[in-house]
């Protein structure tokens, strides 16, 4: 009677690479499909006409930061007084302006003095300063 040898048996493994690439093709199609779909959440109106509409005024938020060196920041980018009077009157033109005055705890007040002075000049009416709480 003839036999057959024994094959040696493998142990069974599980290939993981394919999973990753399934679940990475998975991940993007969401990712491309939530895209697409978020801004057509709002629904399509026929707005009615009115002879007297308001014009809503657009608000502009505008950061200042106060470092401790003394150096002044208007919405991140390193700027001067003159500077900061100048964009200011540019941006209040265009829109209402709001001024956030964000300092360092051990900045001098003199620099914060003169930023005031600035807001002022360039016609800001008010001005907030962030602080936090204790």
């Amino acid at each position: 009677m003839r036999s057959w040898p024994a094959r040696a048996r493998s142990k069974a493994r599980i290939e993981i690479i394919p999973m990753i690439d399934v679940m990475m093709f998975l991940l993007v199609f969401f990712v491309l499909i939530s895209l697409n779909t978020l801004p057509a959440l709002g629904l399509r109106v026929a707005l009615p006409y009115s002879s007297n509409p308001t014009h809503l005024e657009v608000t502009r938020r505008v950061t200042l930061t106060l470092t401790a060196a003394g150096e002044v920041y208007l919405d991140g980018e390193k700027t001067t007084l003159e500077g900061i009077t100048e964009r200011l009157r540019s941006l209040a033109r265009d829109s209402k302006l709001i001024v956030i005055i964000s300092g360092d705890q051990s900045a001098r007040l003199q620099p914060l003095v003169s930023v005031l002075d600035a807001l002022k000049a360039a016609g800001v009416t008010s001005a907030t300063i962030i602080a936090r709480q204790e």
